[in-house]
C-alpha cells in the first residue's frame, strides 16, 4: 500500500472528470474504488469532498490516500462491450484521422446512456479506442431514432475545441426528412421558443417540448429560444414532402417539435405528429400508410467543419438507413440528385 499524498493537477489535465483524472494517473485501481473513496471523504479535491464526476482543474491539489500496490497481480480487465456491439459500431464508422471519428449512427440505437438505457453509442466507443489512452469523446447528440452523422473526438482537447465549434455555430448540419403535407412557403426559418411539457407519464410527456411564441420565451421558465431554417427539396403533390432542415440551435427534439407546430410533421414521429393517419394539421399526420416505414424519417445527412487540428473545411455526408432509402424508392426519390446544400439552390425551394 502507498502512502497519502498530494498531486497537482498538471497544465493540460485540467477541465474533466475526477475519475478520468484519477485513472491516468493510477490505471491498476478500478472505477468502483474510486467511487467508494469518494463517497468516504478519502479523496478530496482542495480539502472538499467530491464525487467520482466533479471536474477538476490545473492547479487544484488532489488527497490521494494509501492505494494497493502497482505491481500487485491484477484481473485482466473485462470489457463491457460485445464482440456483436463491437463489430456494429466498427461498421458504422465513415471517416476518421487521428482526432476525429464520424459515425453513420444508426435509428433506434441512443446516442448516451440514461433510464433503462445500458446499451448506446457512448459505451460501445470503448471499442474504437484503436491504441489512445482513452475512448473518443462524444462532442454532440442526436435523438434516440434519428440516424446519421455523430462526431467523436480521439483526445480531451480536440473534444473541447469541436464543442466550441458546435456552441458557437461554426459548423453546419443537415438533416433530411419526409414530413406529412407540402410546406408554406417552400423555404423559411422556424422561430418557435421551446420549453419542457410538463409532467413523466406513460407517453413519455415529460421528454416532449412545447413551442411558444418567440416574445414569450423570457416569460417563461425553462424556455429557451429555438430557431431552425428548412426548405422544400422535393413535394409529393400535397401529401408529403421531402425537406432539408438546418437546426441553427441545437434544442432537445427541435427539428421535431418545429415542424409538428408548422403542421407538417415527420413522418413516423407519433411522438409530436401522433400515432393516426390524419391529424388536424395540412391534411394529413405522421404515417403515410400504405409499405411506407411507420419509423422516424429523420436523418443527419451531412456536417462540415472546420478542423479543429488542420483548420481545413471537412464534409461529411451519411447515406440513408435502411427504412428511409426504402421509403425514396418507394416514392421515387433519387437522393443522389440532391445538392450537398440545398439551401444554396434557388431551384429547390421554388
Amino acid at each position: 500500500m502507498s502512502r497519502v499524498q498530494t498531486v497537482e493537477v498538471a497544465a493540460g489535465e485540467g477541465d474533466q472528470r475526477l475519475d478520468r483524472w484519477f485513472k491516468r494517473l493510477f490505471p491498476h485501481v478500478p472505477q468502483g474504488r474510486i467511487e467508494k473513496m469518494c463517497r468516504k471523504g478519502e479523496i478530496r479535491v482542495d480539502g472538499g469532498r467530491v464525487k467520482a464526476s466533479t471536474r477538476v482543474e490545473v492547479g487544484q491539489e488532489v488527497r490521494i490516500p494509501p492505494l494497493p500496490d502497482a505491481n500487485a497481480p491484477q484481473p485482466a480487465p473485462r470489457s463491457s462491450v460485445t464482440d456483436k456491439d463491437a463489430q456494429l459500431i466498427r461498421d458504422c464508422v465513415i471517416y476518421q484521422d487521428d482526432h476525429i471519428i464520424a459515425l453513420n449512427k444508426p435509428p433506434g440505437l441512443p446516442t448516451q446512456g440514461g433510464s433503462k438505457q445500458t446499451r448506446h453509442i457512448d459505451g460501445m466507443a470503448e471499442a474504437l479506442t484503436s491504441g489512445y489512452d482513452d475512448k473518443p469523446r462524444l462532442v454532440h447528440r442526436l435523438d434516440k431514432d434519428t440516424s446519421g452523422v455523430l462526431l467523436l473526438a480521439r483526445t480531451r482537447q480536440v473534444a473541447k475545441d469541436l464543442t466550441a465549434a458546435f456552441r458557437h455555430r461554426d459548423t453546419r448540419k443537415i438533416y433530411w426528412a419526409i414530413v406529412a403535407g407540402v410546406p408554406t412557403p417552400r423555404k423559411g426559418t422556424l422561430k418557435w421558443g421551446l420549453v419542457k411539457a410538463p409532467g413523466h407519464g406513460g407517453q413519455g410527456e415529460g421528454e416532449k417540448m412545447l413551442c411558444l411564441h418567440p416574445a414569450e420565451v423570457a416569460k417563461v421558465e425553462g424556455a429557451k429560444r429555438a430557431e431552425t431554417d428548412y426548405v422544400v427539396i422535393e413535394p409529393l403533390a400535397q401529401r408529403a414532402a421531402w425537406v432539408g432542415l438546418v437546426p441553427v440551435t441545437g434544442r432537445t427534439h427541435q427539428l421535431r417539435a418545429h415542424m409538428a407546430e408548422l403542421g407538417h410533421p415527420i413522418i413516423g414521429d407519433g411522438k409530436y405528429g401522433g400515432s393516426g393517419q390524419e391529424n388536424l394539421g395540412d391534411g394529413w399526420g405522421a404515417m403515410l400508410g400504405g409499405e411506407v416505414s411507420k419509423k422516424l424519417h429523420l436523418h443527419a445527412r451531412s456536417i462540415e467543419i472546420e478542423h479543429p487540428v488542420t483548420k481545413r473545411q471537412i464534409f461529411i455526408e451519411a447515406e440513408l438507413p435502411e427504412h428511409m432509402a426504402r421509403t425514396w424508392e418507394q416514392l421515387g426519390l433519387h437522393a443522389n440528385e440532391a445538392p450537398d446544400d440545398p439551401f444554396e439552390e434557388d431551384e429547390w425551394a421554388p
